[in-house]
């Protein structure tokens, strides 16, 4: 008896600004096709998605989920998934991709309350409501997207209080309906059981440390631990760990001039021809090529912030 395919999870990374960490995709071309593709994808970031018109599927870890128009998705940076029309249909959606911890910092972190309901939430979401049963929510994804298209003076401080609404609206349903489904879920159906894990991987990225330390953290044998991850993540423990430091690697390729050496070194990678090997595989390209393009990024992305500085009669702050 054959073995059943694997399926294939194709990373997908988001530039986001990194004064404004926020992106608008919206017009035309996001028509969704009714041909499903072979293999499902990841962000780097939450995903908010509204359909506009017509129908389908969203597919997460081959478990497929109805999709028509007028519904929302919320789809955390960690969850597989894949997005296909109903036959003969092609969809039309707008989406925003964000940072809710950079763009929120300070308002569901830390001591705040319900911070572990947010980090959770950032980690789990796969939410799909209407805008008939969450009118408002509708609204606030709406306006935000206006905004973000619009861009009129004080944009950014509308689109933050915005997302703020949004978010513990978001929260209490995602908090509901945890409680509602908890009894009914194994344990691994959720990250609690790996989230020692996650966060330490999270704070300690930079280190080298045996898997088996993880598995002990979760209080699991490795081989169930392994299983678990995987089953969680869509991928290998070790594959994540790389993965998180070569996304903390590209924040220094933007934020500082350090060499492409030190920075390798600075996230964990014992050698540099292994830090570009793993860069090219999940970014698909070189750590150098990256940076120039990233730099062309930014640039326009401080020209458009200093300029709404400058609208405001606004200076920036002391270094």
């Amino acid at each position: 008896m054959s073995k059943p395919k694997k399926t294939v999870i194709e990373y997908r990374n988001y530039e986001l600004p990194l004064n404004f960490p926020i992106l608008l995709l919206t017009g035309d071309r996001w028509h969704i096709s009714d041909v499903k593709s072979g293999k499902l994808h990841f962000h780097n970031c939450l995903e908010i998605g509204i359909c506009h018109s017509d129908s389908g599927m969203i597919e997460f870890d081959n478990d497929p989920v109805p999709f028509k128009e007028g519904d929302m998705t919320f789809i955390s940076r960690n969850v597989p998934h894949t997005t296909y029309s109903t036959k003969g249909q092609a969809s039309l959606w707008s989406y925003i991709f964000l940072q809710p911890d950079e763009m929120l910092k300070g308002d569901f972190g830390g001591a705040s309350p319900y911070a572990n309901v947010f980090e959770d939430m950032m980690q789990n979401s796969q939410i799909i409501i209407n805008r008939r049963e969450y009118p408002e929510i509708y609204f606030l994804i709406r306006a935000i997207m206006e905004e973000l298209e619009k861009k009129e003076m004080n944009y950014q401080l509308s689109v933050k209080g915005l997302l703020l609404a949004l978010f513990m609206k978001l929260m209490r349903i995602y908090n509901a309906t945890n409680d509602k489904n908890k009894d009914d879920k194994e344990p691994h159906e959720n990250a609690i059981v790996i989230a020692p894990a996650l966060d330490y991987i999270k704070e300690n990225y930079m280190f080298n440390f045996p898997i088996e330390d993880l598995a002990d953290m979760c209080h699991l044998s490795q081989t169930h631990f392994r299983r678990v991850f995987g089953e969680i993540m869509n991928t290998s423990p070790l594959s994540y760990l790389n993965t998180t430091r070569i996304l903390q690697s590209c924040i220094l390729l933007r934020t500082t001039e350090e060499s492409i050496l030190t920075i390798s070194e600075r996230v964990g990678f014992r050698s540099v021809s292994s830090y570009n090997r793993h860069f090219s595989e999940i970014m698909g390209t070189q750590p150098s090529e990256w940076r120039h393009r990233m730099a062309k990024v930014d640039k326009s992305s401080i020209l458009e912030y200093t300029g709404w500085m400058q609208a405001q009669n606004l200076t920036e702050p002391q270094k």
